[in-house]
């Protein structure tokens, strides 16, 4: 099966999913190695950030240095990897209206199964970061638009964020939300919602509708609950975007300051996989096997 098949049938078990309950977690994920350890932990969607792309590929911040096909790259990379379906953060489109249609063609191709795409100007910047500058509401309802025209297949969905909470308040972003489903989006994501009664709103005012997703930042402006009270709420997409960057960075400072001190990995040795554990988890013998069936 090709990648725009598997893209196909990713799309249509997302949508199909988002019908049902429980909502839906989809950790982050930043590489084809971490995608590929969230699906065997049973998780059945994933979500690829543009500030994890930014942290891993280029370290460096979530201010808008990355590039579509940059984030594209490591989509497909990741796509060929797993069959979950994958939620990929399209930042602002990167351009105007004609950039976010060649934006979501690549991601479609790529193996996108949900491009998010967010009304920040240019640079664009972390949700969660403060100064965050806006495009007015119809230019964004011109690039959703152009995105849905874009989309080679109806099923690879459009998610449209707003900032506008930290901007111009949650009123006007509720109503730059309301807009934007009225461009024919398939989901909305109202970022930074500062307190549980904000949630409650954005949810009473949509959830009903389309599906909503939540996003959980450690240490961000929203308070992290779980995916249990979160769906309680109304929404029906939980993401922890950069929690894993943040895990493997805090894990991998702890390793490389032990092995600096140490000059062995052994005082760490007990929290690592071994060679063998590695490659059973990634399929070398079973790569190997098929190496040899066409051996012949």
């Amino acid at each position: 099966m090709g990648s725009v098949e598997f893209a196909i049938m990713k799309t249509q078990t997302l949508r199909q999913r988002l019908q049902r309950t429980p909502a839906l977690l989809a950790p982050g994920v930043y590489d084809p190695l971490t995608a590929l350890i969230a699906e065997r932990a049973g998780f059945e969607a994933v979500y690829l950030s543009g500030g994890a792309v930014a942290y891993t590929q280029l370290g460096r911040s979530d201010i808008g240095l990355t590039t579509a096909s940059e984030t594209a790259n490591v989509l497909a990379r990741m796509a060929d990897r797993v069959q979950v379906p994958i939620i990929v953060d399209g930042d602002n489109g990167y351009g105007n209206a004609l950039n976010t249609q060649r934006t979501v063609r690549d991601f479609e191709r790529a193996g996108a199964a949900m491009i998010q795409l967010e009304d920040q100007s240019f640079p664009k910047r972390c949700g969660h970061l403060e100064s965050k500058t806006l495009i007015p509401a119809a230019e964004m309802c011109g690039k959703l638009k152009a995105a849905l025209d874009a989309r080679h297949d109806g099923d690879t969905l459009i998610m449209a964020r707003t900032d506008a909470v930290a901007v111009e308040g949650l009123e006007a972003a509720l109503e730059r939300a309301e807009a934007y489903l009225a461009c024919g989006v398939d989901a909305l994501f109202v970022e930074a919602l500062r307190s549980a009664e904000q949630m409650d709103l954005a949810c009473g005012r949509f959830a009903a509708r389309t599906p909503m997703l939540a996003n959980m930042v450690e240490g961000g402006k929203t308070p992290v609950q779980s995916v249990d009270e979160l769906g309680a709420r109304g929404f029906r997409i939980v993401i922890f975007p950069g929690g894993t960057a943040r895990f493997a960075a805090r894990q991998l400072q702890d390793y490389y300051q032990s092995l600096q001190r140490h000059g062995t990995t052994q005082p760490m040795q007990d929290k690592m996989f071994d060679f063998d554990e590695l490659n059973a988890l990634i399929g070398t013998p079973e790569l190997l096997a098929a190496g040899r069936r066409y051996a012949g």
